[in-house]
């Protein structure tokens, strides 16, 4: 299993090529890795490891559906590959500016909360690791933003409630912690404690 998500870690570190995170100088692989490690302490499911790794590609990256699947198709069954890459499109954002441009942020997020609320519950198990992980990193780096984008992802965490519920509680204590937080931080910074 390790040789497996090893050799699907190098597959999905080329299909983002020089990209890096948006507030470190890391390259982007660290994250997806840092999801598939957190779904590893609730499932085994090689499936959903392997679209944790995987689960920017489709969004991010030029790497389309055909190429993924046939490059799992060298190291997975049909069945596993058809479950992985379903993972993927599940987690893929529809509601994006490209498609929708004449809708403001808050309408495509919401639309895409309503989406993720009816996705499968292994896909939303990986969105909960998803949420944690970028959240670690807006808080101290990008406090103005970080309301905007906690808000967001606590309207995800109340409506999709079909994953690990462990996972979705830690989750949820993480984006009310940071959300608390920020608030705290506006208070110092107001003169009002």
């Amino acid at each position: 299993m390790d040789d497996l998500l090893d050799d699907i870690i190098a597959f999905t570190d080329r299909a983002h090529g020089t990209q890096t995170r948006k507030y470190t100088p890391d390259r982007y692989i660290v994250h997806p890795v840092r999801v598939m490690q957190l779904c590893s302490v609730y499932t085994n499911d090689l499936t959903v490891l392997a679209a944790a790794i995987l689960h920017d590609v489709l969004e991010d990256t030029a790497t389309g559906e055909t190429e993924i699947r046939a490059f799992l198709l060298t190291r997975m069954r049909v069945n596993s590959v058809d479950k992985t890459l379903l993972l993927v499109k599940e987690l893929t954002d529809i509601y994006t500016k490209e498609r929708y441009p004449l809708w403001n942020r808050r309408k495509r997020r919401t639309m895409e909360a309503e989406r993720l609320a009816e996705i499968s519950g292994d896909a939303q198990t990986i969105k909960y690791a998803d949420i944690i992980d970028n959240s670690k990193e807006i808080i101290p780096n990008d406090p103005g933003f970080a309301h905007s984008f906690l808000t967001e992802c606590k309207a995800i965490l109340l409506l999709a409630t079909k994953g690990n519920a462990v996972l979705r509680q830690m989750a949820l204590e993480h984006v009310n912690d940071g959300l608390d937080e920020l608030a705290k931080n506006k208070r110092i910074r107001s003169g009002h404690t």
